[in-house]
């Protein structure tokens, strides 16, 4: 049956629901797609970028192309999502700046909480499912413990970091920002959208694109044939991934970036107290616990909303 113009401004709205959450470390865009009752349109519509589109397009076949893609459906969600992923950039960043403690404690409250969602997936714990849970949180750790508050600005590590966090996105409960909060270029991708930075932009998105014509088939590939295994190491990682997002930090060393400016290589993370004696500034724990909670609320009425709209479906 054909959409209306109505329906595709309801599409816009559900993009830019998903926008907004793919820019919140620990809240994922595929949940809400999920949610909203267009995952597996989305999944459909990805995996139609195949030989037969290539085909198509070779032919300049174009009507059937757009067809075969599912064109309009993708227009319009996309353009919501990345009006939503620019707007909210902005307004991220410059919370970053102004409440570092705020903002970091939201987002340690929504990883907690998205970590135990996703261990719940799991349907039978074996000594497997352990084991990928406990090389997860190691190997996170490892990495998050030894990696400087900066990573590579280069052209390939940009556009790797598109690759694997657009497949995080797609999936639901698995969020593209933690990933970019792990690999170092959180702040960097939102920067570069608020001042609209068009190479680093441009060089995410070629990422972007290579990670969904690729890597999302043989993940969702991995999350079905091996699915309890595939959460523990997930789940894992993500609680061993906390360390980068703890909100009390103090900086071991210094760096001057391209501009000349001198800003945070190293970070340790510090107990509230130490915060207080090594910088002078409050720790503000009070307000840290409430975001903490505040984070947790979010995830746990997004999976309200989630089982919701999967039992209404089942009737």
């Amino acid at each position: 049956m054909p959409r209306k113009l109505t329906d595709y401004f309801l599409l816009f709205l559900k993009g830019l629901a998903m926008g907004s959450a793919d820019v919140i470390p620990g809240v994922s865009g595929g949940t809400i797609a999920f949610i909203t009752g267009i995952y597996e349109e989305l999944l459909d519509a990805i995996k139609a970028f195949d030989l037969t589109a290539l085909k198509l397009l070779s032919s300049f076949k174009i009507k059937e192309l757009w067809k075969h893609i599912n064109g309009n459906f993708l227009v319009a969600l996309l353009a919501g999502i990345g009006l939503s992923i620019i707007i909210f950039a902005q307004v991220i960043t410059h919370l970053l700046e102004l409440y570092p403690i705020y903002v970091w404690s939201f987002f340690f409250g929504l990883i907690i909480i998205s970590s135990i969602t996703i261990a719940r997936q799991i349907k039978r714990w074996s000594p497997g499912v352990i084991f990928a849970f406990i090389a997860g949180l190691v190997s996170a750790y490892i990495i998050v413990s030894s990696t400087p508050a900066t990573t590579p600005t280069s052209w390939w590590f940009i556009i790797l970091s598109g690759m694997v966090a657009i497949t995080a996105m797609i999936l639901p409960g698995i969020s593209g920002s933690f990933i970019l909060l792990i690999m170092g270029k959180y702040e960097y991708v939102l920067r570069a959208l608020k001042e609209l930075n068009y190479l680093v932009i441009a060089l995410f998105a070629a990422g972007c694109v290579i990670g969904l014509l690729s890597f999302s088939r043989a993940i969702s590939w991995f999350l079905k044939k091996y699915h309890n295994m595939a959460i523990g190491l997930l789940s894992g990682f993500m609680v061993g991934s906390l360390y980068k997002i703890w909100p009390w930090k103090r900086v071991a060393q210094f760096r001057l970036n391209s501009a000349g400016e001198q800003v945070p290589f190293i970070e340790n993370n510090v107990w509230p107290h130490y915060y207080h004696k090594l910088t002078g500034q409050d720790p503000q724990i009070l307000f840290a616990l409430l975001f903490i909670a505040l984070g947790f609320g979010v995830v746990v009425i997004i999976e309200k909303i989630a089982h919701t709209t999967v039992k209404y479906k089942n009737k």
